[in-house]
């Protein structure tokens, strides 16, 4: 770390890490709950796998953490406080969301939270509205409905190709494949989430003039893959439940589809530096996966509730991220 940390600084990347710490049981679900719910992987081993392809997706490319450093808001108008109040705005809400068992997605609580201290501390003239329409609104809209579509259609096809297959040979071959497509998709879950925290940090030590750009420094991307896979170790099992039981019933087909189907979305949308939510394109995708059996096999009742979720979270970490400014310049806690 820099020898030109100050204490406001270290406050900060201390809450960075935090945030990714519970991003990663939080998020713990949208990687394994699909693959541990058709019994494809014992929980203790999905849960260790995908900690480790978490670590090793942070290190996938940087896209992502620019977008988040220097796309959504101008880094030259941000303090440390903004950012202080951006982590403790998204650290609550996903404290909240976990508590009533709701996937809700991180990637939204962080980005809501740095809009919102943003516009309370220095007004909405300091918001790249651009950055936000391309990299946040439309990505937000369009990647579930991608995860949709294509686990759809990847089940329609599986299905043809496999008609008249004997259930338990073919069970037993996709619960195989799952043990690929859930590292896929943690590996695809690290390489989108943890630059989200790599991008808040770079953003803070630049405006306390710790580096000169915002360009992610070695040491961050370290930190940030380490909180987010010691946090999805530690696995986020109230969530878990949700996306792994209580959305649809799933065999080993369908939790091969969905993870194979959000995994490629979530790369591909990660090389563009689009941070879009985890939690969003898995659950589409498992609804996608249930509608192929009929749209009774969906049970919209809990993705009616996940839906709410969705909606609130900018709004809701945003509100909480400006109010938390106001205390924290207020009391003058960190510069």
């Amino acid at each position: 770390m820099p020898e030109s940390f100050t204490v406001g600084l270290l406050i900060v990347v201390v809450l960075a890490v935090i945030f990714d710490y519970i991003n990663g049981f939080h998020d713990t679900a949208n990687a394994i709950a699909t693959s541990v719910a058709t019994r494809a992987l014992r929980p203790q081993v999905a849960v260790a796998m995908a900690a480790a392809f978490n670590f090793i997706g942070a290190f996938a490319g940087t896209a992502v953490a620019t977008t988040i450093g220097k796309g959504l808001v101008d880094e030259q108008t941000t303090t440390q406080a903004i950012v202080a109040a951006a982590l403790i705005g998204a650290i609550t809400w996903n404290l909240m969301t976990w508590w009533w068992s709701l996937p809700s997605s991180s990637s939204h609580a962080l980005i809501g939270g740095l809009l919102g201290a943003t516009i309370i501390a220095a007004g909405t003239g300091a918001l790249r509205m651009d950055g936000i329409v391309d990299k946040v609104l439309i990505p937000m809209v369009t990647s579930p409905i991608v995860g949709f579509v294509g686990a759809l259609l990847l089940m329609v096809l599986l299905a043809w190709i496999f008609k008249g297959a004997p259930r338990k040979p073919m069970a037993r071959l996709f619960r195989r494949l799952q043990v690929l497509s859930a590292g896929y998709m943690a590996f695809a879950h690290g390489s989108n989430d943890a630059q989200k925290t790599m991008g808040i940090i770079t953003l803070a030590l630049f405006s306390a003039g710790a580096i000169g750009s915002i360009e992610v420094p070695t040491w961050v991307i370290v930190v940030a893959a380490t909180a987010l896979s010691l946090g999805t170790a530690v696995g986020g099992w109230r969530i878990m439940r949700t996306m792994g039981h209580r959305v649809a019933e799933l065999e080993p087909v369908h939790g091969f589809a969905a993870e194979a189907t959000a995994a490629t979305v979530l790369v591909g949308t990660a090389h563009f530096g689009m941070p879009v939510s985890t939690t969003h394109v898995i659950s589409s995708a498992i609804m996608g996966v249930g509608t192929s059996q009929g749209l009774r096999a969906v049970r919209w009742g809990v993705a009616r509730n996940i839906l709410v979720a969705w909606v609130l979270t900018i709004p809701a970490a945003a509100l909480i991220a400006a109010s938390s400014w106001v205390v924290i310049h207020s009391l003058d806690l960190v510069h």
